[in-house]
């Protein structure tokens, strides 16, 4: 099918701004670049009940937890919400609109965990420090005046990566395990050869050389790729994992690796719904919710899967 023409106005659009791609940019100019991309394209924030940030224990040092609540008594159900970014760039401040949106679609507190970022910190410290949130979020559930039997996890791109990872590490440890889980367009193999990241590679707003260069900032090194913290898609056994909804994007070149987690996740008896919005790119539910039409369906779907999952 290929674009549509609301993402090829999109795409023609960001063409003739002609700015420097995300390869050549250092992680100081990407992360600029991308609170200019949210301010350009995600659209007006929601109003909501509140918005409180807390200071929680990470692994070796202190994280930011953002607490999105809606209108409502509590105890709440929670989605814990990681944000993408490639591993290196966005911020709980970038990613206002998405969560404030979700908040009110699902009626539960948004908890978006601050992770530190690559290449400053790389692989697997932003996991480990998920990884503690996510923990620090079922102990003190109570204090968040949330339901530790409701809470999902979430996230978009690299943060999905990071939420199917903290899933399958709560599952290795013997760590709480979270009612649903929430991919959206997730990042689930360091690998670059895939159909969507041939057809794809160049012109589709993510290319294939930006998932070189975010990789590449993010692991120590290449063979760290292939642990399945890194890489989810080359875990031998996805058993026992949450109920999960993968959401994918045509035009993207991170399409397939997502399907095939979803897949993976249904072959080892998860139950799993995979939903791909045809004719659009990533980044589709932010940050480029507000430029294109398709953030509002996403998060309805989203939000009736997680009420439903977590009644």
């Amino acid at each position: 099918m290929g674009a549509n023409a609301e993402t090829q106005a999109f795409l023609d659009e960001i063409a003739q701004a002609e700015g420097k791609p995300f390869h050549e940019m250092s992680p100081a100019e990407a992360r600029e670049m991308w609170h200019t991309v949210v301010n350009l394209f995600a659209g007006p924030s929601e109003d909501i009940a509140a918005v409180d940030d807390i200071i929680i224990p990470g692994p070796n040092c202190d994280l930011e937890l953002r607490v999105y609540t809606p209108e409502g008594e509590g105890p709440f159900g929670a989605l814990i919400y990681i944000h993408g970014g490639g591993w290196v760039i966005g911020t709980a401040d970038t990613y206002q609109v998405a969560c404030r949106a979700l908040a009110n679609a699902t009626g539960c507190k948004v908890l978006m965990p601050s992770y530190r970022l690559a290449p400053e910190y790389k692989y697997p410290i932003p996991l480990d420090d998920c990884y503690a949130a996510y923990t620090w979020i079922f102990e003190n559930a109570a204090s968040l005046d949330v339901d530790a039997g409701k809470i999902a996890i979430g996230g978009d791109s690299a943060g999905g990566n990071l939420a199917a990872a903290v899933t399958l590490m709560a599952r290795g440890k013997g760590g709480p395990a979270a009612r649903y889980q929430l991919l959206l367009y997730p990042v689930t193999d360091h690998s670059f050869d895939t159909g969507s990241y041939v057809e794809y590679a160049d012109d589709h707003y993510l290319t294939r050389d930006a998932m070189i260069y975010f990789w590449g900032l993010y692991l120590p090194n290449a063979e760290a790729g292939t642990e399945p913290y890194a890489s989810p898609l080359r875990a031998d056994d996805l058993s026992g994992l949450p109920p999960a909804l993968v959401m994918t994007a045509e035009c993207d070149v991170l399409r397939d690796e997502g399907e095939e987690y979803a897949k993976k996740l249904e072959a080892a008896g998860v139950q799993t719904t995979l939903s791909r919005t045809d004719g659009t790119v990533h980044g589709f539910v932010h940050p480029l919710g507000g430029r294109l039409p398709f953030a509002g369906p996403a998060v309805a779907e989203a939000a009736a899967a997680i009420r439903a999952a977590l009644a």
